[in-house]
Parts: C-alpha cells; sequence; structure tokens
C-alpha cells in the first residue's frame, strides 16, 4: 500500500481517468508540452475527440509533435488561442476538461495565465460540461499571479449552484505554496423511475 499523497496533478489524473471512456470528449484548456493532451487522446481512444487550447505557438507545436510522435494525432484538434475562447470551437457535452495553470515549463514565466481570462474560460468550461462530467484545475499560488487566481477561482468556485459538486484538495501544513486542485463535477442526471 502506498502512503505517497502525491500532487495536484497526480489528484486531478485520478479523477480524469474515471470520466473517461472510448468515444468521449476531452479538452486541454492549458497545452504546455503535451502531457496531458497525450493522456486525455489515450483515454478518449480512437473515436474520442480532444480539443487543445494554449496561446503560445510554441506549446502547440511541442504538443502535435508529442501527438504525433505516439500517433495520437488525428484524435486531436489543437488550437492556438487562449483558453477563454474554448465555447468557440467545442460543442456542449463535455466528459472532462483539464486545466494546469501558470506558465510553459522550460520557457521564460513572462507569459502565464491570468486571473481575468482564467475567470472567463473555467466559466465556460463548466457550461460545456456534459452530466456526469468533470473539469480539473491544477493551480500554482507560488507566484504573485497564482496566488490572484487561486483566491478568484475559489470565490467563483463557492458561488457555483447546487447542481455541480466542487471540491479543493491541498496540503494545509506545507509553507512552500504546493499547487492546489479544484474540481467540478456536473451531477450526472438521475435515471427515470420505472
Amino acid at each position: 500500500m502506498s502512503t505517497d499523497f502525491g500532487s495536484a496533478r497526480r489528484w486531478a489524473e485520478r479523477y480524469i481517468v474515471d470520466a473517461l471512456y472510448p468515444g468521449a470528449t476531452a479538452v486541454d484548456a492549458t497545452l504546455g508540452n503535451g502531457y496531458d493532451a497525450e493522456r486525455l487522446c489515450a483515454l478518449v481512444g480512437e473515436t474520442g475527440r480532444v480539443y487543445g487550447f494554449d496561446v503560445q505557438k510554441e506549446a502547440v507545436e511541442r504538443t502535435r509533435a508529442r501527438l504525433t510522435e505516439k500517433g495520437l494525432q488525428a484524435r486531436a484538434e489543437l488550437v492556438c488561442a487562449g483558453h477563454e475562447r474554448m465555447e468557440e470551437f467545442v460543442p456542449p457535452g463535455v466528459d472532462a476538461i483539464v486545466f494546469n495553470l501558470g506558465w510553459l515549463p522550460g520557457a521564460g514565466h513572462a507569459v502565464t495565465t491570468r486571473v481575468e481570462t482564467t475567470l472567463a474560460a473555467v466559466s465556460q468550461a463548466v457550461a460545456l460540461l456534459a452530466p456526469g462530467g468533470i473539469l480539473t484545475i491544477c493551480i500554482y499560488p507560488g507566484h504573485a499571479e497564482g496566488a490572484r487566481e487561486r483566491e478568484a477561482l475559489l470565490a467563483w468556485a463557492a458561488a457555483l449552484p447546487g447542481t455541480l459538486d466542487v471540491i479543493h484538495e491541498h496540503y494545509v501544513n506545507q509553507k512552500n505554496n504546493p499547487p492546489e486542485l479544484l474540481a467540478v463535477r456536473r451531477r450526472p442526471r438521475s435515471s427515470p423511475k420505472s
């Protein structure tokens, strides 16, 4: 038995794996180096679809190269645009949406996710979720904009309606501001009584 509590990314992965199936639809709202997109493409199978977003052309290119190398490119539609535009490209009925906030790993920190666009994006993401769909948001509060995002996202999540379940997973005794997970699930429709 493992006693490793893991990290926000591992917690998010647990929810995403449970939500996806062959033929599902998923969104990677922050492509980065393409690891989440690769995992999503594998989980949705040949009949599923993954939509990926990033404002940085480099992130889109890195992801495209990763998916091509793994033979998964046909399952994905990659868009070089901010995640706050996802409703322009993604049809409703999404099974899982992943946000991994912050900056592109291995690149400079000048370009990072921002409170205003993140709030617009997560609001659209919730509206796109299918019944039973899950939204995961890995928050990095260790820098100024990340701390602002954390506070804004927690306030946003607390105001969501009761038709959504919201959890916030984080370490409570760590002083180095480790990443935190905010997860939102649209409750499944109840089955009709027979």
